[in-house]
Order: C-alpha cells, then structure tokens, then sequence
C-alpha cells in the first residue's frame, strides 16, 4: 500500500509526462493541427487551446483547497493523525484519462474559441505545469488530504489537492488520444 509521499511522486511524475507529451503536439504540422476530424471534432490546435482552458478552471479550484488545506493544517496539530490511512481514488479517476470512457460535456467556458495564439496556449501550459509543482512543493507533507471539494464529473464526489492534480493530468490525457486519433484521421486522408 502506497503512503501519501508515494502519490505525490507519482503525481508530480504524471504531470510531468503529460505536460510533455501534450507539448510534443505543438511540433506537428500546421495542416495535421488544424484538420478537423469527419466526425465534427475539435482541431488540434483547438483541443490544445481547450486543455490549456480546463486547466486554468481546475487550477483555480485547486489553489483555493491548497489553501483551505494550509489552513487546516494550520489550525489542527494532530492534522497528520487526520491524513494517516490516506486512500487515492485511483481507479475512478484513470477513467478520466480514457477518452469517451464516459459522456462528459463541459461547460461552455472550457471550450476553444481561438482566442489566443498557438505560441500563447503552450507558454501557458508550461506555466500550468510549474503552478501544478508549485501547488505539489506547498504540500509536500500530506497536507493537500486535508480538505476536499466536490467533483461532479463522472460522479467522483469529494476529492482533495492531490486527486485534483491528479485528474487535470488524466484530462490531458484523454485529449491526448484524442489528438492522435485526429493525426491519423489526417494521414489516412492525405495523399502520400
């Protein structure tokens, strides 16, 4: 059984990979980014712009219970006796990262509408990342199990600092299938 230091590993590792991996899609081609699946799906560049979205709405959840959790452990000297027999919902929240794994629809807000240039959605998934370390290094004890928010998608329920990291990992998983279907879709369509 993994203690609370083992999941922040393995979150800050996960975070790392998938950031890096969602980065390598800005390196594709302007006419495979910008292919629009048959299906009616989003672009490349769109499900970038749509990830870098999401994040910057579940990062603002997640500062706010980074602090919620600071304080608590502030306030409770035996938070640690609070934390001591810490359980991940790990399967649930793998689901996430398996696109059309379950219906999802997302709020109106989280979808791409070109605002922002490609060179300005990746600098700002690379910031993304280091707030998600930052969030992972403020709570480098435990203290993000100490307060939990409601996530309503795919009925997670209550989920504390760390699922929430955790789950905006996954949610770039997910995109990432969804990105490699559309590369090949594209490949398939395009003469040689």
């Amino acid at each position: 059984m993994k203690n609370l230091g083992d999941w922040i590993r393995q979150i800050r590792d996960f975070l790392e990979t998938t950031f890096l991996q969602i980065d390598h899609w800005f390196e594709m081609n302007e006419p495979c980014r910008q292919h629009k699946p048959l299906n009616g799906g989003w672009s490349i560049d769109q499900i970038l712009e749509h990830i870098s979205l999401t994040n910057h709405f579940l990062l603002i959840l997640i500062v706010k219970a980074t602090k919620k959790s600071l304080e608590k452990k502030a306030s409770s000297p035996n938070w640690q006796q609070e934390v001591a027999n810490y359980s991940f919902q790990l399967e649930k929240l793998q689901q996430v990262g398996v696109h059309k794994s379950f219906y999802w629809m997302r709020p109106e807000h989280m979808e791409p509408k070109g605002d922002m240039t490609l060179v300005e959605v990746r600098l700002k998934l690379k910031e993304q990342l280091l707030q998600c370390l930052q969030v992972l290094d403020q709570l480098k004890d435990g203290e993000g199990a100490l307060h939990k928010t409601t996530m309503t998608v795919n009925s997670l329920g209550k989920m504390d600092v760390y699922e929430y990291l955790y789950f905006l990992a996954q949610h770039g998983q997910r995109h990432l299938t969804q990105m490699e279907n559309n590369r090949i879709e594209f490949e398939n369509l395009s003469p040689d």
